[in-house]
Order: C-alpha cells, then structure tokens, then sequence
C-alpha cells in the first residue's frame, strides 16, 4: 500500500515539476523566486505546482502585480523562498547525518545549521543583495533575524513529522531509498505549513519580502501605480523594472506583536517540536 503512494506521489511530482520549470519562464517573476518555486514543486510535487498556480502564476497578461498583491500570497512567496532555500541545506544535512552516522538531536541540528546557512547566506543574502542596496553584508544583517524566525517554524513542523514518520516507514533513514525522499518531502510540506503564519507577520511588518514582479523595461504592466510597492514586488535591477523596497528596519512603524515576543515563540515552537519529535 505505502510503496502505491510513494510511486503515485512520485510520478505526479515529476510531471508538477517538469511543468513548474517550463511554464514558470513566462512568469514575470524574479529569478530567484522562480527557482524557489522550482526547488519547492521538487520537494512537495503537486502541491508545489498548485501553489505556483494558485500564488504566483500570472492569469492574465499585465495582471501580475495585483494577483500578487494579496497578503495571502506576499505570504506564500516569503514562505516558499524559506523553504526552498533552507530545505537544500536541510536535505544535504539529513543525507550527511546518514553518512556520517548520526542521528535524534545531532542529526536535526546538523540539519538546523546547514539549512539556516544556505537559506541564510545563499537564498536571502546574496540572490536578494540588490534589495539592501547591493550591500552583500547590508543583506546578511538585514535578513538575519526573518531567516532565524522563518527557520524556526520550518524546523518545528518538519522535526517531528520526519521523526515519527521514520518510526513507521521503514528505510526512511536511508538515502538511497524512496522511503527516504518521501518522508523528507513530507517533513518539508509539514514544516511549510507551520512556517506560513510567521512569514505572514514577516511579510505585513516588511521583514520580508513576498512576491516580485520583473518586466523589461519597456513592458508596462496593467497594474495602477503604487501597486507593487503595496505588494512589495520588486527592486531594482539592470534592464528590468521593478519597483524597489527597501529593507531597512528604522522607517518601520512600531512591530505588533513586536519582534522580541515573536521570536520568544518561535523558539517556544521549535523547542516543541523537538520534544513532541522525542516523545515515543
């Protein structure tokens, strides 16, 4: 039965992302987001590929920017860049944990460190520099703590999921097996969901970004002025248009709740996580 679901599960996360990769480079979206949505489809299948339709794929021509302006789905493209980027690193742990045979605590904070530092330094601070003005390390101050709040979240929903469905899938420790991709992918759904509320509150204080939109320059979207940057869709960017936002932290009005409150429960969620992860 579970072998049915697995190869169900991968079929259809072949045919989501090979139509991810191709429709997505029509999509007037950012680079990198396009290949967060890419990365997100290789690890949620068609799932992934519904998000990208549902959040990010234009509907019609010109309408990108406010299809995109929703705060649901500024969320969705904050939450899908954290996950894409960190779940690499996340995934390059879990197969070194493997190699290097360890496992329980150890494991999840190789997997922690590895993920946060991709995610981080890679996804966040070098591919979105230009948002803090070409400053590679304007970026990583800037993108410091969204990334660590953001990282949490994913980490206290995939800790457990991984952990209990190890306990009832069998090789699900082992690279080489599909079991183990299957449970990998599902640690990564699970930690996307848990993750979404707080890349939402990151979203609406300006934290982070959500959805972009990038056009040549001589395109013109059918969106009214002040549309993108009410999504916060864009930046600046050598022959393309985007609307630039800046992430600098001291023209934000006061945070509700405020950052320190919202960082105290995202370690509250992940000490959670690892425990209900221990429970037997």
């Amino acid at each position: 039965m579970l072998d049915g679901v697995m190869l169900l599960w991968f079929l259809l996360a072949a045919a989501s992302l090979l139509f991810v990769a191709i429709d997505i480079r029509t999509t007037p979206e950012s680079q990198v987001m396009k290949w967060g949505f890419v990365l997100l489809t290789a690890y949620t299948g068609v799932i992934g590929a519904f998000l990208y339709v549902l959040g990010c794929r234009e509907p019609l021509p010109g309408l990108h920017e406010r299809y995109t302006a929703a705060q649901w789905r500024q969320a969705l493209g904050s939450t899908m860049h954290c996950v894409a980027g960190d779940g690499v690193g996340i995934l390059a742990g879990a197969v070194l944990a493997t190699a290097l045979g360890i496992a329980g605590i150890a494991e999840a904070a190789l997997e922690y460190v590895l993920g946060f530092a991709f995610g981080w330094t890679i996804f966040q601070a070098l591919f979105m520099r230009e948002m803090a003005g070409g400053s590679y390390l304007g970026a990583l101050k800037s993108t410091f703590l969204s990334e660590l709040l953001s990282m949490n979240l994913l980490m206290a929903g995939m800790i457990p999921t991984v952990t209990i469905l190890r306990r009832h899938v069998p090789a699900a420790d082992n690279p080489t097996t599909t079991h183990f991709w299957f449970v990998m992918s599902m640690g990564l759904l699970v930690g996307f969901i848990i993750a979404y509320p707080m890349n939402w509150w990151l979203v609406a204080n300006k934290l982070k970004h959500g959805m972009m939109t990038v056009r040549p320059a001589h395109a013109h979207a059918g969106a009214p002025h002040g549309a993108t940057d009410a999504a916060m869709s864009g930046m600046s960017h050598a022959g393309d248009h985007m609307s630039h936002m800046s992430m600098a932290m001291d023209a934000r009005p006061p945070l509700r709740p405020s950052l320190a409150v919202m960082t105290l429960l995202s370690l509250v969620a992940l000490a959670a996580g690892l425990a209900v992860g221990r429970l037997p």
